[in-house]
């Protein structure tokens, strides 16, 4: 295989960043990983870029069942009944917010996993330049059972958003009638909500914004996707279908 085409190493990055990269691949990709420093500025950048992201997701305290399937990936089968009492006794004085940060950690690695090209094109170029992460906004909202559902970026400057949704099921459970549709707001610290625009069902969509994100979005901490009937709301109703942070990614 040849290592030279810039979309590979960003997919072989990416994957291993994560810990999703197994076996010869994996090995393969650790001896190019010591031989050149252009992958492993890639690298660094992935494990950046998921750290950032982890800080928009809503803390959680991750169940025994998410603790026992890690321990299940990454510990030898021998190691397992040993290695749970450490756990329990590490997590317990830590209290919510330390699990909450792990349980992060966790939700975002499964979105780069379920799309790993869920940035915009721009931030790609970037990456291949060798610039740093571009200036960003970025929410993650999640539906009621508390699962990442919507991804939301636009670049600080940018005059576009990008919506993903995340995994393969629509968001709507159930189905949006003939006459309804998802909207996404901003709901700023000091002002009255305002709709970003039509939510997909599924699918990623690229949308025009009116003015940059800096301007739209400076005091905009909170998003919300709601159901609506009317095709232009003046304010988001009761219906409330997804929420998440608006964060800063600089």
């Amino acid at each position: 295989m040849r290592y030279t085409d810039p979309r590979l190493l960003d997919a072989l990055s990416s994957a291993y960043a994560l810990g999703t990269l197994e076996g010869g691949a994996r090995r393969r990709f650790e001896r190019l990983l010591r031989d050149r420093s252009d992958v492993r500025a890639l690298v660094a950048q992935w494990e950046q870029r998921l750290g950032q992201l982890a800080l928009s997701v809503p803390a959680r305290r991750p169940s025994a069942d998410l603790w026992r399937a890690i321990a299940a990936r990454t510990r030898p089968a021998e190691a397992r009944k040993a290695s749970a009492s450490r756990w329990a006794n590490w997590l317990r004085p830590a209290g919510f917010g330390l699990g909450g940060v792990a349980a992060g950690v966790v939700t975002a690695s499964a979105l780069f996993l379920s799309a790993p090209g869920i940035f915009i094109s721009s931030d790609q170029l970037a990456m291949r330049s060798g610039e740093r992460l571009p200036q960003s906004y970025v929410g993650v909202l999640t539906d009621a059972q508390g699962q990442g559902r919507l991804l939301v970026s636009s670049l600080r400057h940018g005059k576009t958003l990008t919506l993903k949704v995340l995994g393969p099921a629509p968001i709507a459970a159930p189905a949006l009638a003939s006459d309804e549709r998802l909207v996404l707001w901003a709901l700023p610290a000091d002002g009255a909500p305002f709709a970003m625009g039509m939510v997909p069902a599924s699918g990623t969509q690229v949308s025009a914004l009116p003015d940059t994100s800096e301007k739209l979005l400076s005091k905009v901490s909170r998003l919300i996707v709601t159901r609506e009937r009317s095709a232009t709301p003046a304010a988001p109703s009761a219906d409330v279908v997804l929420s998440g942070s608006c964060a800063k990614l600089w």
